[in-house]
């Protein structure tokens, strides 16, 4: 992750023509953040559950799942993208099809996958960000030691270990899977 020192007002079309140089980006308090490559254990992780959450949030009709390249305008300009995103068919009223700009506000979920190159406090500001921001939800996983923190606020409450269940709760109602299923090892 490398952060401009440069702060500017971006506009939401300079912003999105920065994804057409190969990197991902956030704009934090006005600096730009390349959150660089994650690799593909991340990228499969994030894969694996935003398309089962994808499925599911579909037959439901629910709302509507996003990955990592879905920039949300938080209330004080913040662009996050977590790595899989669900938003309600409630905050959703009115749309007939996703805005092709950023989405005006906060996911109903959010997901992150830790990487490498995250630190503690980067993760912790995003997850008070997104609750400042009406999130409902955040779920943390850490591939390398194979669990999920649960939030409703920016103090976790669950640590699920493989033998748990990762439960959509009040927000995704219904949706459940096993946290060992995120990690499981290939057998082809």
């Amino acid at each position: 992750m490398t952060i401009s020192t440069e702060k500017k007002v971006w506009t939401d079309e300079e912003f999105m023509a920065l994804s057409k140089d190969g990197h991902r980006y956030e704009l934090v308090n006005g600096a730009l953040v390349d959150m660089g490559n994650s690799g593909m254990e991340h990228g499969g992780i994030g894969s694996l559950l935003g398309g089962l959450l994808a499925i599911y949030v579909r037959q439901q009709k629910l709302g509507t799942v996003c990955d990592s390249s879905t920039a949300f305008t938080l209330k004080n300009g913040n662009k996050r993208s977590p790595d899989v995103s669900f938003v309600s068919r409630e905050q959703l009223k009115g749309l007939k099809r996703p805005p092709r700009g950023f989405f005006q506000g906060s996911p109903d979920l959010a997901v992150e996958i830790l990487s490498p190159s995250n630190t503690v406090e980067e993760i912790h500001d995003k997850i008070v960000e997104y609750f400042e921001n009406d999130t409902r939800l955040v779920w943390v996983i850490h591939p390398d030691e194979k669990y999920v923190l649960v939030y409703h606020s920016p103090e976790p409450d669950r640590f699920l270990r493989p033998q748990d269940a990762l439960e959509g709760e009040a927000i995704v109602p219904g949706f459940s899977m096993s946290v060992a299923e995120l990690f499981e090892e290939w057998d082809f």
